[in-house]
């Protein structure tokens, strides 16, 4: 091994610590799963799908150990009930990636109220059962030097104001980043680190009715960098702030937009 390789070691590495990245069945955080199976963590994902998550999990395990479990986490009960699958196997819990949401796209006039509670329940309710049912575990793997960590997925949409009528989705986005930053307060005492990653444009299931709609060309326009968010740049941030080098960051909000947000 060379001095650098060292050094990315030291720096970089996540290989051997317990991770659980949830809606890791596809897009983001199918994304970030992979990088860390492939960076030598052992990772659990779940989703609402059962069939979809064990097929992810088949896929992602051709690189390393990656284990599905089906949960629905938009109540608190999903959420207690995922934490004792997850304590069923292990003692202590290094990275939970609190992927998991849900979008929904409506009129003002029309807007309904399933629609906003099924959007928040996923994504501001289930983010806080979950850490609060994976605490004691996230506690077990937590020190000074090495905290426990927490990372929700936000969303641009949560810094600035979209141009598409998701106003629960957005709201949520905002209510999350603002969440994070408090359990960073309240965590930090124990080493375990909160932080938020706020993607631009992904290029998924999420947005494929809006780029069939307007066009890459379109789409892009605004993004200074002028390309989607891929796969790299999501696992990429995700494993810097589960590594070595980001144990001493806790209650940011980063954006991986391509300066979408704050250039504009």
């Amino acid at each position: 091994m060379t001095t650098t390789d060292s050094a990315l070691c030291e720096f970089f590495s996540v290989a051997g610590k317990t991770v659980l990245v949830t809606g890791g069945s596809r897009g983001i955080g199918l994304a970030i799963a992979e990088g860390f199976v492939r960076a030598g963590a052992r990772v659990y994902i779940c989703s609402r799908s059962a069939d979809a998550c064990a097929a992810a999990a088949k896929e992602l395990s051709r690189y390393g150990e990656c284990h599905a479990l089906a949960a629905n986490l938009g109540s608190a009960e999903e959420c207690r009930s995922l934490a004792a699958h997850i304590a069923e196997r292990e003692a202590r819990l290094d990275v939970l990636v609190n992927n998991a949401g849900a979008i929904w796209a409506e009129r003002l006039e029309e807007y309904p109220e399933s629609g906003w509670d099924k959007v928040f329940n996923l994504n501001v309710k289930g983010p806080f059962f979950l850490v609060q049912s994976l605490l004691p575990l996230l506690k077990a793997a937590a020190a000074p030097e090495s905290p426990a960590r927490v990372i929700t997925v936000g969303s641009i949409d949560g810094l600035h104001i979209p141009s598409h009528e998701t106003y629960a989705y957005s709201s949520s986005k905002a209510a999350v980043h603002q969440l994070s930053k408090h359990l960073a307060d309240q965590l930090a005492p124990f080493s375990i680190t909160v932080n938020v990653i706020a993607p631009g444009m992904f290029n998924s299931k999420m947005l494929k009715g809006t780029l069939e709609q307007h066009g890459e060309e379109t789409m892009l326009a605004p993004v200074p960098l002028k390309r989607f968010a891929n796969g790299i740049d999501m696992a990429g941030t995700a494993i810097f702030l589960a590594s070595p080098a980001g144990s001493y960051i806790t209650g940011a909000v980063l954006p991986v937009d391509g300066g979408t947000a704050t250039t504009l």
